[in-house]
Order: structure tokens, then C-alpha cells, then sequence
């Protein structure tokens, strides 16, 4: 973070040149985000296994709430980012969203401290604790994100992809270090394999204090260095905005007239009825879904919107659509990939049996290693002329994500119920799923930042995250069909029972072994998806193929209408 303590941005540093540097505000945001992400992501490389582990709690049920809350994180940027474009401003709400997700990681701390007197009170703490995290990422997710592309002048706004990858890679360096950190103080076992379950709370404090720092860091250097090539500050009260912060031509305000608002409110109560009741997803889905498609109506009905600024925004809704499926599959990490990394991988790494919670920081190492080679890589198709246009670039991104998948299938076929998929198998998966990330996540945040309109930024990034929970909420529902693994039918022959037996329906268990079978947390039918029965881990697989696969063939196809309604956008 050297690049934090020069001089402050001067205007002639700003010129329309390809080749001139970024400016030091985004080094500034790059540390906030990174500490930021230290948290989050070391926290969530714990949470499942803590409520397994520690609060007894089924892996299914792990799987949904971890979905949920995820799903409740992305959902939130949308209040946030209405606070912020209306009242607060993006400082303020960086601050309070810091704050807010470094108390709740506290109480993460003091649930895991209590359990072992009372699993009760645990879990109502650690209940407390994901909801204050959950409205601290909604007001601090949107609100830092929006603050890079104003950073840029206009002539440079041609540089945002390549200045979203070097942001992202801030996101991905926290990540790895949290992923690296909290694992190795709460992810414990002794040399008999056995899990110290009273360690986790060492790993969520560790979170705390690092979102404590990130927070300290951009109170400290917000004044100096965040600001646009003028030297005015950025994301202050938008009461204090003035035209010189928005596009020429540009309206400064959303007109949203008292009918929009009341229709949309209505659709936000019928839709969400309609999924909960009607299509039997659970409150927490049914929130995120109906309150995307409600936001979107309410977006559009603005009156002050022109035809280019509609046309823009709806390729937005486009991309956004088909980031649900990529993240889908890409959060299988935290929840179905981590239980298959503990239950059924050998984790042997050059000698070193790595704990299963730490197997996912391969995808931070790999971010770390990759994003300034993508960011050259557009930059220099970009001087050829030969950039893809974004919507392109994340239809590529979801290709990979289906073939990292196809793989790791491929691999598991042949395991049966007692086989160790090989480490270097989940390490390829995360080297190319970091591959398509690099694609699609960095290029949708800058493709929000080059097309909605200014008064509608933070806003119309609470809208891309929408899409990020809903991804994140059938993440939820798709980790929950994880067949039995390994160590299931281990814990069913001490039963003196034969797991697969019970799952082909060929024996009929006792009342006293389904007792038995639901104190071991054991399944007694293969779970379903889509009307199929997922027998083994290479269906369960193959799912995520086919939808990701699908996605990118639809969305590579459609690039050329997005691209010309971008108008000019690349």
C-alpha cells in the first residue's frame, strides 16, 4: 500500500492518454476492499463448518442458510445504495457498513466462545451476528464499488475494466489472506484428526479486527486521495453535488412519480407471494427474486430516463440475469466444495495435510497471481482494437466455470463411496474457475460503472448485486442436493447399517435406526433437483455444467444486440 502515501492527484496527471496511470484513489479503495474482504471471506470459510460442527446443524440446513445469508448480503447493496444516492452519500455509508460488519463479526466470536454452555444461545447470537452483517455489506458494497469509476475523467473512462481487475485483485488479496489466516487460528485439528470446535472463535475475531483496520483506513485517507481528477471530494452528501459530477446532458435526479413507486410495491408483494407460495422457494429467496424484478420496474418508470440511458440499463438487467447462474456454481466453495473437501479429499499438499476450510484460498492465490495479467491483457487487445465487448467476455467466463465443473466430474466418476478425490483436482477447479471470475465479475462492476447513469450509480449497483443473491440463493439450494459422501456411509456401518441400501430403498430401516440415522445427521433418500434424483457426486456435478454451459452458449450469442445496445460502450 505504498502507493497510498504519495502525492495527491493533480488534473494534469488526467490526460487522454492509454498508457498514463491509475489514479491513487483506487489504491486507497483497493486496501478498504481488501480488509474488507479479509473479513468476510475468512469468516465464510468457517460458517458452515462452525454450524456443523459446533451447533449441530445438518449439512443441508448449513447449505441454505449459508445461501440465504449470502443471498441477504447482495440484497441489502440495494438499500444501501438508495441511502447513499439520497441521503448519506457513499463515505458515510462506508463507514457505517465498516462498522456494522465489524460488530457483527465480533458476536460471531461470542457465539463461538458460548456454545459449549449453551447451543442454544450460541445460535441465537450467531442469528444477531449474520444480520448486522448483513446490513453492513449492504451499506458498504455498493457505495465503495461506485466511488472507482468516478475517479475517472471522461476521457479515461475507457480504462474501467482495467482499473476494476486491479480493484478486484484488492478483493482477491483479502480474500486469500483471510482464507489463510482465519483457517489456520480456527480450522484446528489435532495430529488424530480430530476438530478443536472451540477454535472457530479465533478465526471470526481475527475477522473483526480486520474490519476494523479497513474501516480506520479509509477514515483516515478518504479526504486525500479519494477524490475525482479536480481534486473534489468523492461520494460526499449528495446534497453537495453539483454538475461537475455528472455526464453532460445528464439528469441529476430520479423522477420517480407516486404511482411507480406504489406499482412497484405491489409487484414486490405479488411476485414475492408468488415464489414462496406458488413456487415453494423459502422467505429468504423469495425476498431476493421479487425484490430484483420490483427494483428493475422501478428504475425504468423514471420519467427524466432517455432512450440510450434505457437501452443502457436493460443490458445491464441482460448481464445481470446470467451472473445468477455463474455464481450459482462459483459459491459451491463455501458450502458443498468445503464439505467435500473435508469428508471425501485427500488434502496431502507437498506433504501437508491442509485443513478442508483452507482448500477454497487456491481461488484467492490464483486471483492475486492473475489480475494485473488480465488487466494488461485487455488493455493491449484494447490498443489493438480487438477487445471482446464485455457481455462477451462474461459469456467466456461462464464457459469456464461449466468446464472447470466437467472436469472435476470426470474425476469423481469412479470414486464410489469410500474413494479420496486427489487435492490437485479441487486446485484446478479453483485455477479455472478464477480464470472465468477474472471474465465476468471485474467486467460486470465495470460495465455497471460505464453505463448507468449517475444518479441511478449506486442504485443500479444494488441491482447487480441482486443478481449476485439470487446466484447466491439457488448457490443455496443447489449445495443442499450434495449427495452422501464418504464419510456418511463410514458413520452408517458403525450403525451397523448399509447406506447405499437405504438410499437404492432396498431395506426398510427400524425405528431405532432412523433414530440413529438422525442423531448422525444421515440421509435417508438421495436428495432431487428439477424433478432428478441426484444418486452420486458426478451428477451432482454435471448439474452445474449444464446450467452454466447453457448460459454462456445463450449469452455469447446475444453479445452483438448487447454490444449495440450499449451505444458506443464497450
Amino acid at each position: 500500500m505504498d502507493n497510498t502515501e504519495a502525492l495527491s492527484p493533480k488534473p494534469d496527471e488526467f490526460v487522454e492518454n492509454k498508457n498514463s496511470r491509475h489514479p491513487k484513489g483506487l489504491w486507497v479503495l483497493f486496501g478498504t476492499e481488501m480488509w474488507e474482504r479479509f473479513n468476510f471471506y475468512g469468516m465464510r470459510a468457517l460458517l458452515t463448518l462452525f454450524m456443523v460442527n459446533s451447533l449441530l446443524m445438518k449439512e443441508a440446513d448449513a447449505s441454505i442458510i449459508y445461501g440465504g445469508f449470502l443471498a441477504l448480503c447482495y440484497l441489502t447493496p440495494m438499500l444501501g445504495g438508495f441511502i447513499a444516492d439520497r441521503f448519506l452519500g457513499n463515505r458515510y455509508c462506508i463507514l457505517l457498513g465498516g462498522t456494522l460488519m465489524a460488530i457483527g463479526q465480533f458476536l460471531l466470536f461470542i457465539s463461538a466462545s458460548t456454545f459449549g454452555s449453551s447451543v442454544g444461545t450460541a445460535t441465537t447470537i450467531m442469528w444477531t451476528a449474520l444480520g448486522i452483517i448483513i446490513f453492513g455489506n449492504g451499506f458498504f458494497k455498493p457505495n465503495i464499488s461506485s466511488m472507482v469509476g468516478s475517479l475517472y475523467p471522461k476521457q479515461e473512462k475507457s480504462k474501467l475494466d482495467s482499473a476494476f481487475t486491479i480493484f478486484y485483485m484488492g478483493i482477491n488479496l483479502g480474500a486469500f489472506l483471510g482464507q489463510l489466516i482465519c483457517p489456520l487460528i480456527g480450522d484446528v485439528k489435532s495430529a488424530d484428526g480430530i476438530r478443536d470446535i472451540h477454535a472457530f472463535k479465533w478465526g471470526f475475531l481475527a475477522a473483526s479486527i480486520a474490519m476494523m483496520v479497513g474501516t480506520i483506513t479509509f477514515l483516515i485517507l478518504k479526504n486525500k486521495y479519494v477524490v475525482t481528477p479536480t481534486g473534489r471530494p468523492i461520494g460526499g452528501l449528495p446534497k453537495h453535488n453539483t454538475s461537475e459530477d455528472f455526464e453532460e446532458g445528464e439528469a441529476q435526479t430520479a423522477k420517480f412519480s407516486t404511482a411507480s413507486v406504489g406499482i412497484a410495491a405491489v409487484l414486490f408483494v405479488i411476485l414475492g407471494s408468488l415464489f414462496h407460495f406458488a413456487l415453494g422457494q423459502n422467505v429468504i429467496y423469495s425476498l431476493v427474486y421479487a425484490s430484483g424484478i420490483s427494483l428493475a420496474y422501478l428504475i425504468m418508470s423514471d420519467s427524466s430516463l432517455t432512450k440510450i440511458e434505457r437501452d443502457r440499463i436493460w443490458v445491464i438487467y441482460i448481464v445481470s440475469f446470467f451472473v445468477i447462474f455463474f455464481w450459482a456454481a462459483f459459491e459451491q466453495a463455501g458450502s458443498s466444495l468445503t464439505f467435500i473437501a473435508d469428508n471425501q479429499t485427500d488434502r496431502h499438499f507437498f506433504g501437508w495435510n491442509m485443513p478442508p476450510s483452507m482448500v477454497q484460498i487456491f481461488n484467492g492465490i490464483f486471483v492475486v497471481a492473475l489480475a494485473v495479467p488480465f488487466s494488461i491483457l485487455w488493455d493491449k487487445l484494447r490498443n489493438r482494437g480487438k477487445e471482446p465487448v464485455s457481455p462477451f467476455k462474461q459469456a467466456l467466463g461462464l464457459a469456464l466455470i461449466a468446464v472447470s465443473y466437467f472436469i472435476i466430474a470426470h474425476n469423481v466418476k469412479d470414486l464410489g463411496n469410500h474413494g479420496l478425490l486427489a487435492v490437485k483436482w479441487l486446485i484446478l477447479l479453483y485455477f479455472i474457475q478464477t480464470c472465468g471470475e477474472l471474465c465476468l465479475s471485474p467486467i460486470g462492476l465495470s460495465l455497471v460503472g460505464k453505463l448507468a447513469p449517475k444518479r441511478f450509480a449506486s442504485l443500479l449497483y444494488g441491482v447487480f448485486f441482486i443478481a449476485n443473491a439470487a446466484g447466491y440463493a439457488l448457490a443455496g439450494t443447489l449445495g443442499s442436493i450434495l449427495p452422501a459422501t464418504g464419510d456418511k456411509f463410514e458413520a452408517a456401518q458403525k450403525i451397523g447399517v448399509n447406506l447405499q441400501d437405504v438410499l437404492d430403498k432396498k431395506v426398510v430401516l427400524t425405528n431405532d435406526q432412523v433414530a440413529a440415522f438422525e442423531k448422525a445427521q444421515l440421509p435417508l433418500q438421495n436428495p432431487t433437483f428439477a424433478g432428478f434424483e441426484i444418486h452420486n457426486l458426478f451428477e451432482f456435478f454435471m448439474v452445474f455444467v449444464v446450467l452454466c454451459g447453457i448460459a454462456a452458449v445463450i449469452l455469447a450469442l446475444i453479445s452483438p444486440f448487447l454490444k449495440k445496445m450499449m451505444h458506443g460502450v464497450n
